[in-house]
């Protein structure tokens, strides 16, 4: 058990465990070979109330806050899960923050129960093929139409959509080159996945081929204005409560994955013998799984440490920022650590490692690069001046 944690924190570390338990890497490892989503794990971590772990309780949720849900994303990587069974549920945890922060009492009701029982998947469609971090250059466009809107655009890197039914969508109801500030003229919607005017076209990738990665080709998507969050035009400041905790939950899985990956490193260490000895007695293995033990427990503070602000209500995006940034790092220097542990072995799927390499790429590419984190830190932290 990692210290630090309070007697909650604790207990949803313990019940995520349990949780976990049953889905071993032969389960996670055929998901991967099948490119089939974890539909059966989705399903466990529902029946045990713990999509709910960051939503209000008067909505079907645990009341807790994002230190919690940080808690539980590092346990589900930590298990062997990784990216794969944490992108199966990040979403339903972290996702419809907006919604809890700006929508009407009508629209929690309508929105986040369903998500929290699991009974709906949800996708978050941002990110567009020409805009890439520049949220403020999007094209998607919502425009009125009677009693709500017709969206037409493009969209990728949309993790889930090939099972999702519902999705957090932004698009621009004001042009960019009429707007006071680059961020005005953009509204956020939540609604239906309609697959008759939304194609959903699978990327192939790297990894993580358990949950799916798409680009989104939409065509006169029509939406009611119940389903519009906040204000129209106010889209960027309604999500950005969602975008400091994926920032935290993001690191947590990284060092999750970090964590397992030294923990499989350090047991063929103490099992593997050359030269009539074990290989963990060489310092030159023990001393580049110590590092990364430390790396990761320091960007895991680190995370805590984002999450205990925002859970109180305090400015916190140097601090997630940072932890995205530190977790990252960490997590893929262990997994590289760990596939250099296994000699030959570290590029055998049989061993899992290799897996956890190539997931572990993620955290360090989304859902903001490492370099613009440094650029953020830099303005933010050090006060000094704005290079993009």
């Amino acid at each position: 058990m990692q210290a630090g944690l309070t007697e909650r924190q604790r207990e949803v570390r313990e019940l995520s465990t349990r949780v976990c338990a049953p889905f071993d890497e032969s389960y996670w490892l055929e998901r991967e070979r099948s490119a089939t989503f974890p539909e059966e794990f989705y399903r466990a971590v529902a029946d045990a109330g713990l999509l709910g772990v960051a939503m209000p309780e008067a909505y079907g949720g645990s009341g807790l806050g994002i230190s919690e849900a940080a808690v539980l994303m590092q346990t589900i990587a930590e298990s062997g899960a990784c990216m794969s069974g944490a992108s199966a549920i990040h979403m339903n945890i972290f996702g419809l923050n907006p919604v809890v922060v700006f929508g009407t009492d009508e629209q929690k009701r309508r929105m986040l129960p369903p998500l929290i029982r699991g009974e709906c998947k949800a996708c978050f469609a941002v990110t567009e093929p020409d805009a890439g971090l520049e949220t403020a250059r999007i094209r998607t466009k919502a425009e009125r139409n009677g009693n709500g809107y017709v969206i037409t655009g493009q969209k990728i890197w949309i993790s889930t959509a090939q099972v999702a039914g519902k999705m957090l969508i932004l698009a621009r109801t004001k042009p960019y080159d009429q707007v006071a500030r680059k961020t005005d003229g953009m509204t956020l919607f939540y609604t239906d996945l309609d697959r008759s005017r939304v194609e959903v076209r699978a990327i192939p990738k790297m990894g993580r081929h358990a949950v799916d990665s798409n680009i989104l080709f939409i065509d006169a998507l029509r939406v009611a204005e119940s389903d519009r969050i906040g204000g129209e035009g106010e889209g960027f400041r309604v999500i950005l409560h969602g975008l400091n905790p994926e920032r935290i939950l993001i690191a947590s899985e990284a060092v999750g994955i970090g964590f397992a990956a030294i923990r499989r490193a350090a047991a063929y260490a103490n099992e593997r013998v050359v030269f009539g000895q074990k290989i963990g007695r060489n310092q030159g293995i023990q001393h580049p799984l110590a590092k990364c033990w430390m790396q990761l427990e320091a960007a895991r503070l680190m995370a805590m440490q984002a999450a205990a602000l925002y859970d109180a209500g305090q400015e916190c995006g140097v601090e997630a920022n940072a932890a995205k940034y530190l977790a990252a790092e960490a997590a893929c220097e262990a997994c590289q650590a760990a596939v250099m542990t296994h000699g030959g072995m570290g590029y055998s799927a049989e061993y899992h490692v290799e897996r956890y390499l190539r997931e572990s790429f993620i955290p360090r590419l989304a859902p903001v690069s490492q370099q613009m984190i440094l650029n953020f830190v830099s303005e933010k932290a050090l006060g000094l001046p704005r290079s993009y």
